[in-house]
């Protein structure tokens, strides 16, 4: 895990995981489950009066901060805190706990600044997690908004998605089954990005991870639900989309007139309900 500088105001969280030779993160804690407890952390912080950042964007495997004065002074921060972080994971401080980027990352990541350097220190997660994430949940403001409180949304389901059947055939199940492992499991929201209100939802086992559509659909309609890689999740408007089909809901997922605008922020537990 690193700690890397992102132009003059902002710092990139990388929690991806990493072999079991470097020593700050062991290679058996998935990168979205550092991402989460990081989450969790700086939001509380934050809510303390603890940490100064106008914006606190979680993706797959980093986290932003950005808006810091003092950027130094926060990752110095970071590192007090990782205990904290390691507790919420069942890990040693001494795994959980970031360590500065080596001189080469902090030139050219201070060099490059603005939201290609996000796009390169963060790779496709950060991109998906980062500054489209900010967007997609209505921008600075709605950001500092939808962190407000993570919370549990119920949402009802009609499981007709024409990709039923090709998800029970990958998960070597009947399509029944397939509707009991989504309404059983708690997922969480770990992220926002691609459109604006669009979750990432995590909570299906890793074994379950399934490939998006060789060629994505031109138009998916709002409220699909959906499935693709080790996520779920759900269509907040019409778009195209390349991931497998499940089923529908009603539930406005984005309204830019709502506090937030984005109904499933990042924290956020989430139950799928059949109807």
């Amino acid at each position: 895990m690193r700690i890397r500088p992102v132009g003059a105001h902002a710092l990139l969280l990388d929690c991806t995981t990493t072999t079991a030779t470097d020593d700050d993160v062991p290679d058996d804690v998935p990168a979205v489950d550092l991402v989460e407890a990081w989450r969790a952390e700086l939001w509380r912080r934050r809510e303390e009066g603890d940490l100064a950042a106008v914006e606190i964007v979680p993706a797959a495997s980093t986290v932003l901060l950005d808006g810091l004065p003092d950027p130094t002074t926060t990752a110095e921060q970071l590192t007090r805190w990782a205990g904290n972080v390691a507790a919420a994971t069942n890990r040693p401080a001494r795994l959980a706990a970031p360590t500065p980027a080596g001189t080469s990352d902090r030139d050219a990541i201070a060099r490059a600044g603005g939201r290609d350097a996000i796009a390169r220190a963060g790779g496709r997660d950060a991109r998906a997690g980062g500054r489209d994430a900010i967007a997609g949940t209505g921008g600075r403001d709605a950001v500092a908004r939808t962190d407000r409180v993570a919370t549990e949304v119920v949402v009802p389901v009609c499981f007709d998605g024409p990709d039923l059947p090709t998800v029970a055939e990958y998960w070597n199940v009947d399509v029944p089954a397939v509707l009991r492992r989504l309404t059983s499991t708690r997922f969480r929201v770990a992220f926002c990005g691609f459109a604006p209100g669009f979750p990432y939802l995590t909570g299906l086992p890793a074994e379950l991870a399934l490939p998006r559509l060789a060629t994505p659909r031109p138009r998916v309609p709002a409220g699909s639900v959906a499935l693709a890689g080790p996520y779920a999740g759900i269509y907040p408007g019409a778009s195209p989309g390349g991931w497998q089909l499940v089923g529908r809901t009603e539930l406005v997922l984005f309204d830019v007139h709502a506090d937030p605008p984005a109904r499933l922020g990042p924290g956020t537990s989430v139950r799928m309900v059949a109807t």
